[in-house]
């Protein structure tokens, strides 16, 4: 998801659009990563008897023992062994020293097998009663719920409530969650994403209100219609656009002022008309996830997958399987396979199935998205590559002056989003027809817990700098680990 700054200066290199993606390090990562986790208690010493059982290292116990070790038949016949050499030759015969050995070793064997077995007993025993059946298991140590509480606790630190003449009281959040303090004015996409955030948590107080979320969208609508990034300029970008749009139907907006947004706002679907967003994999797979919520009826759909099904790339590198970089394969830019992307692109495809239906084409080139993830290198035994949180540069022409350039900077949560594709309704089918669900379960795995050790007291930290902690990236980590709660539980 961006973070958004407009660079002027330069012409564009023949009038050509660059974009460049780069993969990240590592993030930095928050708190005492290298302490020593608390010790847990130290159980009851075994040396302290309780009243009514024999001494742990009294000397039958410790002949007990050492007999067990033998186990019942080597004991049997070391006795048999012994007596056999200490008995007299002259004991009624050869046969009768046998006899007498035998007997002697296989009493033995029995009385240490009895003791093993009573031994057992009393610990079971010893067992029940330091820990009976019906106490109640402790709570799993950050378990979702006080995730959930601790983002919902950000959330409300990050908060902005700022007045702005003309518009009426703000409360949204910026890029943010650290830099609210003074507050910052809000912004549409760190707003939208908030409003997600907040609805996926479903507080049990109202101390943020989803209506006046809602309300502030609003109010940051641009004059001529839409919305854009804050560093965009005064037109409207699509990507924004869907997104926030998306935001407010999912918080039940008023239908009929949603529509006369989308009607505004048609032009930007348009690849004519923004020809250089238009031509990027990450553009186009958030307006067609903002518009499936806002307008699942909308003409421009059927479009919008037939420009990302037509930008899929073939990889040799794994089985010629299709997939996507950060330019689509159909236009100028950088189309070298990314995880990232191409989960992306999966993820939007799958929702389009699911409200528009598929050709066999279209679900050809999504399958084939997920066959290329399955074949990646993130296992949990080897690279995780695919994991990686990378960045990209998307170049437009300044809407402003054309001789200029609007960069937009974009982060992307790797593992956030190869594990919301390995989530979708036909990953586990593809795995099985091809990679096994083994291969599978043990690359979502992986994933999901990539995301969760992102994240300190419920913050997902990109890096520790003040536009570090994006109210994106806590959106995408809590609703992967949700989803993924829901997926595995079992009624």
């Amino acid at each position: 998801m961006p973070f958004a700054r407009a660079v002027r200066g330069c012409a564009p290199e023949g009038g050509r659009e660059q974009m460049v993606l780069r993969q990240g390090l590592p993030p930095r990562r928050s708190g005492a990563a290298g302490r020593s986790p608390v010790p847990g208690p130290t159980p009851p010493s075994a040396a302290t008897p309780r009243s009514g059982a024999a001494p742990p290292d009294s000397a039958p116990a410790r002949l007990v023992t050492w007999l067990g070790r033998l186990g019942v038949p080597a004991a049997a016949f070391a006795v048999f062994q012994a007596l056999l050499g200490i008995l007299p030759q002259n004991l009624a015969g050869e046969a009768a020293r046998y006899c007498v050995a035998a007997t002697a070793g296989i009493g033995v064997g029995a009385v240490v097998w009895l003791a093993a077995v009573l031994l057992r007993t009393r610990a079971a025993a010893a067992a029940a009663v330091a820990a009976p059946a019906d106490a109640p298991a402790p709570p799993p140590a950050g378990s979702l719920p006080d995730l959930m509480d601790d983002t919902y606790q950000a959330l409300r630190r990050g908060l902005s409530v700022i007045e702005v003449s003309g518009r009426g009281p703000l409360i949204g959040w910026p890029h943010s969650l650290a830099e609210s303090d003074p507050p910052v004015h809000p912004t549409a996409f760190g707003t939208a994403y908030g409003l997600h955030l907040l609805l996926d948590i479903a507080p049990y107080d109202g101390r943020i209100r989803a209506g006046q979320v809602a309300e502030t969208l609003w109010r940051l609508r641009l004059p001529g219609g839409g919305w854009a990034a804050r560093s965009q300029g005064s037109g409207a970008r699509p990507e924004v656009s869907a997104t926030v749009l998306g935001a407010l139907a999912r918080a039940g907006a008023d239908p009929r002022l949603l529509e006369a947004e989308i009607r505004s706002c048609e032009v930007l679907w348009n690849p004519d008309h923004d020809a250089s967003g238009l031509a990027n994999t990450y553009v186009v797979t958030n307006v067609l996830r903002g518009l499936l919520r806002a307008a699942p009826g909308s003409t421009a759909l059927d479009g919008l997958r037939e420009v990302l099904v037509n930008g899929a790339t073939a990889d040799p590198a794994r089985g010629n399987h299709r997939c996507w970089g950060a330019a689509l394969a159909t236009g100028r830019g950088n189309s070298a396979p990314s995880a990232a992307h191409t989960a992306r692109a999966v993820v939007a495809l799958d929702r389009a199935a699911r409200v528009l239906g598929e050709d066999a084409r279209q679900r050809t080139v999504r399958e084939e998205g997920l066959r290329w993830l399955l074949a990646g290198p993130a296992t949990p035994t080897g690279g995780v590559s695919d994991l990686q949180n990378c960045q990209e540069e998307v170049r437009r022409p300044d809407q402003e002056d054309p001789l200029h350039q609007e960069l937009l900077s974009v982060r992307h949560f790797a593992a956030a989003w190869v594990a919301r594709a390995l989530m979708t309704d036909g990953a586990r089918k593809v795995a099985a027809e091809d990679a096994g669900l083994a291969a599978w379960e043990a690359q979502l795995t992986t994933a999901v817990t990539r995301v969760r050790g992102m994240q300190r007291g419920g913050v997902w930290r990109w890096d520790d700098g003040p536009m570090g902690h994006p109210v994106w990236m806590a959106y995408q980590g809590l609703s992967v680990l949700r989803r993924h709660a829901l997926m595995v539980y079992r009624p």
